[in-house]
């Protein structure tokens, strides 16, 4: 397993480290430390309080938002409603001209009523062979031949029944109705504008509930399991902490930023109203970690030996802050990195990235999150 793991970690960590040695590099020329010192990212094996450190941002969004646009197409007659205006379920909000749909309605139900006649005479003109056709009064030809036009006129009533009520949705949809509780917040089109099938004419959004996107960085999506209250907090609302709930967590990481998303979901705050758009810190309040715990670690900070026998980490030395080498044993790889099932314990401080650009008791320079 440790030799299957290290193969397929290899490519993971050569990757990782060309992006790294790019940036250390100019961050050190810019600033004047000296290019020894190498800048490296790490994390601190089961700790969880990197986490919290700090924070994560986001943007607030409503947790319920849809843009409104009418079934079929039309003339509008009327927005019923304006941009900031409170709209409950059901309520009518915009109006097209129903004109040409109740002409449509009232020519089906015409075909109906007719096709239904026809029915009737149908019906009737069957009965009555039938009888003849039992007294040998008629042959089989002629009673298969009434049968057949009572067979048509069957399908025409459904055909024509089916039209009528495919007109009278189409009525129905002339009025746009909100499809829950919540506040209109731009509006698309005018009255006696052509709007056609599905174009957004108004767009709606629920603030009762507020969702917060967060990005967590790969070396932290393991620990969310851990997490309990979450608070969050706006800088437009000083001195309100909102406690708020995990509701989605992404599968996949971002290419670029090799972080997750997840997003939070909270209610409204009493006496205030968080608005979309607001910038927002979510601060997790953690349990503590479990004892027997795997100890997971990203896939970029494992690296082989020369010789390839071995699995190999870096461990920094928080007092010297100087690095070395030490080897793991490797169990399953995770979506949140690889197990390691030897080799290291809670507290070691295991570089993550920048792997590649090390030698053993060099100085580095540990960089933020």
């Amino acid at each position: 397993m440790r030799r299957a793991a290290g193969k397929t970690l290899r490519l993971f960590g050569i990757i990782g480290a060309v992006g790294l040695v790019g940036c250390g590099e100019s961050e050190g020329d810019q600033s004047g430390i000296d290019p020894s010192i190498r800048p490296v990212r790490t994390i601190t094996v089961g700790d969880i309080d990197p986490t919290v450190r700090g924070g994560l941002t986001g943007r607030a969004e409503a947790a319920r938002e849809v843009s409104l646009g009418f079934r079929v197409p039309g003339d509008v007659l009327a927005i019923t409603v304006s941009v900031g205006e409170e709209v409950v379920e059901g309520q009518i909000v915009a109006m097209l001209d129903p004109a040409t749909f109740e002409t449509e309605v009232a020519r089906l139900d015409a075909n109906r009523e007719r096709a239904l006649a026809s029915h009737t005479n149908a019906e009737g003109d069957a009965e009555r062979d039938r009888i003849l056709f039992s007294q040998g009064h008629i042959a089989q030809a002629r009673l298969d031949e009434t049968e057949a036009v009572l067979a048509q006129a069957v399908a025409e009533v459904a055909a024509t029944e089916a039209a009528l009520r495919q007109a009278q949705l189409d009525l129905d949809y002339t009025q746009l109705h909100a499809p829950f509780d919540g506040v209109i917040v731009a509006t698309y089109v005018e009255a006696f504008e052509d709007v056609g099938t599905n174009e957004a004419v108004l767009r709606l959004l629920d603030p009762s509930r507020i969702e917060m996107t967060i990005d967590v960085p790969e070396t932290l999506i393991s620990q969310l399991p851990f997490v309990g209250d979450i608070i969050v907090t706006f800088d437009a609302l000083p001195g309100i902490e909102l406690p708020a709930e995990i509701t989605e967590v992404g599968t996949e990481a971002s290419n670029t930023t090799r972080t997750f998303p997840v997003t939070l979901t909270m209610d409204q705050p009493d006496g205030a109203r968080i608005l979309p758009g607001m910038a927002g810190l979510a601060t997790p309040h953690l349990i503590e970690m479990p004892e027997g715990r795997p100890l997971i670690v990203p896939v970029g900070a494992i690296v082989d030996s020369e010789d390839g026998t071995e699995s190999l980490v870096w461990i920094v030395d928080p007092g010297s802050q100087t690095v070395s080498q030490q080897p793991v044993r490797l169990g399953e790889i995770i979506v949140e990195g690889v197990i390691v099932t030897e080799g290291l314990k809670i507290g070691d401080i295991v570089v993550t990235a920048g792997v590649h650009s090390l030698q053993p008791g060099q100085r580095v320079r540990l960089l933020s999150l």
